[in-house]
């Protein structure tokens, strides 16, 4: 080989060499920006939300119906309790009354050894109603005759007493039957509009679809949470009305036992004047 070649081919060495340390250099990064591409997040993926998805932030950015919807709920929750902390009272007291004055009846032996002032609540109305029928039929000796009508009397004064005592419990039974439709019809308004929304938007995003959703379910969650203690509540109160009712019978019972023993004695007119 002749002294230009060789000298032509000593210089292109180092640049051959150049170049291939720069390919090996470019080969060892790939990997490193391959890693470093997996490591990115995809932004499509995680979307951010705009804005918060609190209980308070989602019902003031809710729509009108199912805001109203919402309100609703709360209301009827707070009625809930309400008619359970004073029926609780409403019952705890009628109930003392009815076993304190069925334990007093049991006592006596006549209607002229019951003093007035010794009983309290329905057994107190359930004397009263006694002697007024005895009253009224003064002179009549007709026993069983008497005895019907002073019967008549306690069963529509117990009458009376059992739907005193069922008042606010309706209600009850209102809200935990109709709570959660309520709120699932907010739920249903909310997810219609959140498809409106999305046909606007042009998007699937879950920024975009999540908020409108969220808001929604929160309608059915409130509506849950008014219906499931309402219905709690009411079955309570329905065990011990019914409990109430038997010591109310109780008391009529006693009572009609009590005219029936002094008509027989002769004695329960003359202890009603």
């Amino acid at each position: 080989m002749s002294s230009p070649h060789r000298k032509h081919l000593g210089a292109c060495r180092p640049a051959s060499a150049t170049a291939c340390a720069c390919g090996i250099a470019v080969l060892g990064l790939l990997p490193c920006v391959a890693s470093a591409q997996e490591r990115v997040p995809s932004v499509e993926g995680t979307a951010v939300l705009p804005r918060d998805l609190s209980p308070w932030s989602m019902f003031m950015n809710a729509d009108a119906v199912v805001k109203a919807v919402m309100v609703g709920l709360v209301i009827a929750s707070i009625v809930t309790w309400t008619v359970w902390l004073a029926k609780t009272i409403e019952l705890l007291k009628a109930r003392r009354q009815a076993q304190a004055g069925l334990a007093t009846l049991n006592a006596i032996q006549s209607l002229r050894n019951v003093k007035p002032s010794s009983l309290r609540g329905p057994a107190a109305s359930f004397y009263d109603a006694a002697l007024a029928e005895f009253r009224l039929t003064d002179g009549v000796t007709d026993k069983d005759g008497l005895k019907e009508r002073v019967g008549s009397r306690l069963q529509r004064l117990e009458a009376a007493f059992s739907r005193r005592i069922n008042r606010g419990t309706g209600i009850l039974a209102t809200i935990g039957a109709t709570a959660p439709f309520v709120g699932l019809f907010g739920t249903v308004w909310g997810i219609m509009n959140s498809f409106i929304g999305i046909s606007k938007s042009h998007t699937t995003n879950l920024a975009v679809v999540a908020p409108g959703i969220a808001e929604a379910l929160l309608a059915t969650a409130l509506g849950l949470a008014a219906a499931i203690p309402a219905v709690v509540i009411y079955n309570f109160f329905a065990r011990q009305i019914t409990s109430y009712r038997a010591a109310l019978s109780d008391n009529a019972a006693e009572v009609l036992r009590l005219v029936s023993r002094d008509l027989d004695r002769g004695t329960a007119i003359r202890a009603a004047e």
